[in-house]
C-alpha cells in the first residue's frame, strides 16, 4: 500500500493514502474505527486518494457530537482534503446517517456517494415494512447501546463497556472487541435519549448525486425499504447491489464489494 499520511482538521485526525485526482471520504458506524476500510483503501488507492477518519467521540474527543457539529466538520474537512472539487462519500452504518445529511446540506461539496446497508433510516416506509419482531428487535438492542452509553458516560466506563461489547458479541460484529468502548454508542444515546440535540434535524433522504447503494441480504430486518432500492434503481446514473452476506458487507464479501464499488465509479477499465 502507498505510504498514508495524517492531518488535523478541528482536532479529529484525517489520514490519506492513495493517488489519483478523485478524493473518497470514507465514513465509518458502529462500533468500528477508520481501519473499517483497510481492505477498501488497498482495493482503490490506486485510482484515489482515500481519505478516513475515526468519528469523533469514539476514541477521543468529545462525549457526543450533535448532527449540526458533525456536518460542520466534515465541510471543514472535505474544504481542507479537496478545497477545489467535490468528494465521493463512502458511507456505512451511522455513517450513512451523518454523511447523507452533510450531503443533503452541502450538495456543492459531494460529487456522489457510496453508501453501505443503511438507506431510508428515517422513512415511514421503512417502519412499516417492519413487523413487530423486526421493531422489537431494533428497539432491543439499540436502547441497550444507548444506556450502555448512558451507564459509561455518567456511572461506570467499566460497565458500559462490557454491556456494549457483549451486544458486539450477539450482534456478530466482525471488530476486535479490544477496540470497542462504551463512547461509541453515542449516536444511539442522541436517537433514543436525545442527546446532543438528537436526529430531529436530520431530513428525509432525498441526495440529489448519484448513488451506489450496496446491502447485505442475509439480515434479520433490513436498515431500508423496498421503496428506497426502487427509487436508488431508477435515478440516472445511481445503482443498487444486496450481497449474500449481512451489514459488514466490506469484510464478509470484500471482493465481490470491491468490484461493484470500482465498476461504479470507473467503469471496466
Amino acid at each position: 500500500m502507498s505510504t498514508e499520511f495524517c492531518i488535523t482538521v478541528n482536532g479529529t485526525e484525517v489520514w490519506l493514502q492513495g493517488q489519483g485526482d478523485e478524493v473518497i471520504l470514507m465514513l465509518h458506524g458502529w462500533p468500528d474505527t477508520r481501519a473499517l476500510w483497510d481492505g477498501t483503501v488497498a482495493a482503490l488507492q490506486d485510482r484515489a486518494t482515500c481519505a478516513r477518519l475515526t468519528l469523533p467521540g469514539f476514541q477521543s474527543g468529545p462525549s457526543a457530537t450533535s448532527l449540526d457539529d458533525m456536518c460542520h466538520l466534515l465541510r471543514q474537512i472535505v474544504d481542507r482534503i479537496s478545497p477545489e472539487t467535490p468528494v465521493t462519500l463512502m458511507l456505512h452504518d451511522w455513517g450513512c446517517i451523518f454523511g447523507y445529511e452533510f450531503a443533503m446540506r452541502h450538495p456543492a461539496r459531494v460529487a456522489r456517494v457510496v453508501a453501505v446497508d443503511v438507506g431510508d433510516h428515517n422513512s415511514g416506509s421503512l417502519l412499516r415494512s417492519w413487523g413487530s419482531k423486526e421493531k422489537l428487535s431494533v428497539m432491543g438492542y439499540q436502547v441497550w447501546l444507548a444506556l450502555a452509553w448512558k451507564l459509561g458516560h455518567h456511572f461506570s466506563e467499566n460497565l458500559g463497556t462490557r454491556m456494549t461489547r457483549a451486544m458486539a458479541r450477539w450482534l456478530r460484529c466482525p471488530t476486535d472487541s479490544s477496540t470497542i468502548t462504551h463512547q461509541m454508542n453515542y449516536p444511539y444515546a442522541m436517537q433514543w435519549f436525545g442527546t446532543a440535540g438528537g436526529f430531529k434535524g436530520a431530513g428525509q433522504i432525498q441526495l440529489p448525486m448519484s448513488l451506489l447503494f450496496v446491502y447485505g441480504e442475509r439480515k434479520p430486518f433490513m436498515f431500508h425499504s423496498a421503496q428506497w432500492l426502487e427509487k436508488v434503481a431508477s435515478a440516472p446514473g445511481s445503482a443498487v447491489y444486496g450481497l449474500p452476506c449481512g451489514h459488514w458487507v466490506m469484510i464478509s464479501r470484500p471482493e465481490a464489494f470491491h468490484a461493484r464499488v470500482r465498476d461504479w465509479l470507473w467503469g471496466k477499465a
